[in-house]
């Protein structure tokens, strides 16, 4: 399932990938950045990040910046190393969008991800932490992998207590198993193990240098399609929608290679699919994605569809298999979906090594009207198992969204948290979740684990329906939207 993990752009439940750099661009319009950046050089030295053991480090005048991945037990070379030509511009790294680095004072500074939502605060710390500067071997011993893998877990991981995991115990289990003899395959079997009674999407750990070497986690309901079966829903949900407006001479589009359809269907009623938020375009360019993906907007919301006599009177979002990407990109959908701005929701990170309960600051994410046509009507989404991440903060970040939607469907798949993409010591990578995406309502609720439950219940992509050519989420949506429901 394709996703942009925020942290990272791989492919979350098939591939893991290097780490996204992204840009304060990717923030403006949800939260404010504060004061300009003050003159480069200032920015020169080691900086420690609140939540997300990372420490970065930026020289050469404030032109260059690279993060380390630490815990109490290890520090290795994170996978951004980022540099920019401007001094008072962004940093960059091989085609992503963007990163900002703002002081702000009494030694702290703020980090700004462009294709994600909200900052991470940073502390001047006096030096690099010792050992930092050593590259990840393909010989390291195999006890220094495990204790690697497990104390990052031990020190980020928020969700143990929810999914009944006593973490303490998975270790002393293990942990005896591992002498510096440990083959990798035997090693890459344990550490697999430890995480995969979690059954959570968002973990997973890879062998670059082995095809056979990958484990992802996921809901113990959930399948997770491969292309042929992915092909197969498409096709289903294309005849559906075509089926659905049989008679009508609306507007069909795509962009994106597909991952966006656009339908309009009898009784003025709009149909857009959205299977994923990255990756529109060849190569790896969030700012290509974000261009790919205006384009598709501003052409379905057109003036004409949002005002006046021949609006649209009804619209479907289809989110049942959007696997996720750039949670700022989900926002661009919900700004088109809104006339006043809100609270979408509220994001922290897990910011104590020893105590699981406590997190950074709760920071609100915002969504702001788009400056143009918005569509303020009635509206159902469609979700499943298959939402996953950016997928699912959007379903979220419309909960606030005003009239109120009705959703369904299935619970969505329960991820919402940025992947934190690490690496060990002997150059295998790993990932996790370390944040919640609190609700907005009461600034407590999570949705992890559990998902996002529907309104309406109704099957998706049951096997039967997918036979026999049935739709019974689309059908429901339209039948509520044309009787007035919402």
């Amino acid at each position: 399932m394709p996703v942009r993990p925020r942290s990272s752009r791989a492919a979350a439940l098939l591939l893991a990938a290097a780490v996204a750099v992204t840009t304060a661009a990717g923030t403006a319009g949800a939260l404010d950045h504060g004061p300009r950046p003050a003159a480069p050089a200032a920015l020169d030295g080691v900086w420690r990040m609140d939540g997300y053991g990372t420490v970065a480090v930026v020289e050469d005048g404030g032109r260059k910046l690279r993060t380390y991945e630490t815990t109490g037990v290890s520090c290795l070379p994170g996978a951004l190393t980022a540099a920019r030509t401007d001094p008072s511009g962004p940093f960059r790294q091989d085609g992503e969008a963007a990163l900002t680095v703002t002081p702000q004072g009494r030694g702290t500074a703020r980090l700004a991800f462009g294709d994600n939502v909200g900052h991470r605060t940073l502390h001047r710390i006096p030096a690099l932490p010792s050992g930092c500067r050593n590259a990840p071997a393909p010989d390291a011993d195999p006890r220094a992998v495990f204790d690697t893998f497990w104390q990052t877990y031990a020190e980020n991981y928020p969700f143990f207590a929810a999914r009944h995991i006593d973490w303490n115990a998975v270790r002393d289990r293990y942990r005896p198993r591992i002498t510096a003899a440990t083959g990798k395959p035997e090693l890459f079997r344990i550490l697999s193990q430890m995480i995969e009674p979690l059954h959570d999407g968002h973990t997973g750990l890879v062998d670059p240098d082995d095809p056979a070497g990958f484990f992802s986690g996921h809901r113990q309901d959930t399948v997770i399609p491969d292309a042929t079966a992915r092909a197969r829903i498409d096709k289903a949900v294309a005849e559906s929608v075509a089926k659905a407006g049989a008679g009508s001479t609306g507007v069909q589009r795509s962009w994106a290679g597909g991952q966006i359809t656009y339908a309009e269907l009898p009784g003025r009623t709009g149909f857009l699919r959205i299977t994923s938020f990255l990756h529109y375009g060849q190569g790896n360019d969030y700012d290509a994605d974000k261009a790919a993906l205006h384009t598709a907007l501003d052409e379905v919301f057109t003036a004409a569809r949002t005002t006046g006599p021949d609006a649209l009177r009804g619209l479907v979002l289809d989110l049942r298999l959007n696997g996720g990407g750039s949670d700022r990109l989900a926002l661009d959908v919900a700004e088109r979906l809104t006339a006043r701005p809100y609270t979408a929701y509220l994001k922290h990170a897990r910011n104590d090594a020893r105590d699981p309960r406590r997190f950074t600051p709760a920071e609100p994410v915002r969504v702001a009207p788009h400056d143009g046509p918005v569509y303020t009507g009635p509206l159902t989404v469609l979700t499943g198992r298959l939402t996953m991440s950016a997928g699912e903060t959007l379903t979220q970040a419309l909960l606030q969204r005003g009239p109120k939607l009705t959703l369904i469907g299935e619970n969505t798949q329960g991820l919402f948290s940025d992947r934190l993409m690490r690496t060990l010591p002997n150059g295998w990578q790993f990932w996790l979740p370390n944040e919640e995406f609190l609700s907005a309502k009461d600034g407590r609720t999570t949705y992890d684990g559990t998902g996002i439950a529907p309104d309406v219940r109704a099957p998706v992509f049951a096997e039967e329906d997918l036979t026999t050519g049935k739709d019974p989420a689309l059908t429901k949506a339209l039948e509520l939207l044309r009787a007035g429901k919402r």
